[in-house]
């Protein structure tokens, strides 16, 4: 693995992933960032990496649906594996937008795979997400055979978008892995979901919005886990094999945000506690009930584990948030401000 091309490498998880690669793992090659610089996806996320690392980063700027730019890279760069983050991740925007979801889940991991396939890697990795198995009831866990029960267009598109990974690997024998993983949540995630979002809303003394009563469990992980996770997959994990990555750690929405204020309440004090900020809004369609993800094959295999606990990880979110404040004024304007006005009716 000498030339990497990591796809959406300014988002959240792929900018986390790229710092952690080069900055602290065994990776000694090449790293080609390809990220098409939408709303979520942000120069800044990787601030002073092309300075410390000139011969070992490249950043171009592209569609992963443009065959053209996709087929130049593989040329220029010698491209021999591809880390695969671009997608459009919002559950919400995919209700409303949906046509965006399949274009570029769908039709984007379609046009990198046709490429893996005719140029020859060394290993393609497709990261997806829990949401694709459904939701659960009270009791059980996702694992790596639970079949597929997406309900949402982002769920669908990114199922779909596993199945055509697994298909050119039956088909044309592509060295693939596959991560599922459970909720992340971390520095310089887009202020969209719902833990940066309460975090800022909660700083400003703002309306704290929680879906239906907050009832909905989610399993957390911390992103420098789940980067941890990915790189172990890439490096031990089999060709063809999933492996599902998550953090041990179900909570419910209301219990995520009632944390949230007790730790602002602690770092930031105001004249009224952060829980009355607490605003129920109404539920939004389709939304699964219950996620909770099996990992043990990945920590019986390749023996990983999250390090941080929820609590540990919260904690350094809420500060991280809180010390980059000008990150966030320039983020939080523009796209940030429409996308929470029109959703959230102004609140």
């Amino acid at each position: 693995m000498k030339n990497m091309l990591v796809t959406g490498g300014c988002g959240f998880i792929g900018s986390n992933f790229i710092r952690i690669l080069l900055s602290e793992s065994d990776f000694t090659g090449r790293i080609i960032n390809l990220d098409k610089l939408t709303y979520a996806g942000n120069l800044e996320n990787l601030d002073g990496v092309s300075d410390q690392f000139k011969d070992r980063y490249v950043f171009v700027k592209g569609d992963i649906c443009d065959s053209e730019t996709v087929s130049e890279l593989f040329k220029s760069y010698g491209v021999d594996t591809i880390c695969h983050f671009a997608a459009e991740s919002h559950v919400d925007r995919s209700i409303v937008q949906p046509d965006a979801f399949i274009r570029t889940n769908i039709n984007g991991t379609f046009n990198l795979l046709e490429y893996a396939r005719l140029n020859g890697v060394e290993l393609f990795h497709h990261i997806s997400t829990d949401e694709v198995y459904g939701s659960l009831g009270e009791t059980g866990l996702f694992t790596e055979t639970t079949p597929y029960s997406p309900n949402s267009p982002y769920s669908a598109s990114k199922a779909a978008s596993d199945l055509l990974v697994r298909a050119y690997f039956k088909t044309y024998g592509i060295p693939v892995t596959i991560s599922n993983c459970s909720n992340n949540y971390g520095p310089y995630q887009f202020p969209e979901k719902l833990i940066p979002l309460m975090i800022l809303n909660g700083f400003e003394r703002k309306a704290l919005p929680v879906y239906g009563r907050g009832v909905n469990i989610r399993d957390w992980l911390y992103v420098r886990d789940h980067c941890i996770a990915i790189w172990k997959i890439m490096k031990h994990g089999k060709r063809g094999e999933t492996y599902n990555i998550g953090g041990d750690c179900e909570i419910r929405n209301i219990d995520v945000v009632e944390m949230i204020c007790n730790l602002l309440d602690e770092i930031c004090p105001g004249k009224t506690p952060a829980r009355e900020l607490i605003t129920f809004v109404k539920d939004r369609p389709g939304h699964d009930m219950r996620y909770a993800v099996d990992s043990q094959k990945l920590q019986r295999e390749l023996k990983w584990r999250p390090e941080e606990t929820f609590e540990s990880g919260l904690a350094k979110t809420v500060q991280w948030y809180l010390d980059h404040t000008e990150w966030v004024n320039r983020i939080k304007s523009g796209a940030y401000t429409q996308w929470i006005s029109d959703h959230y009716g102004g609140i």
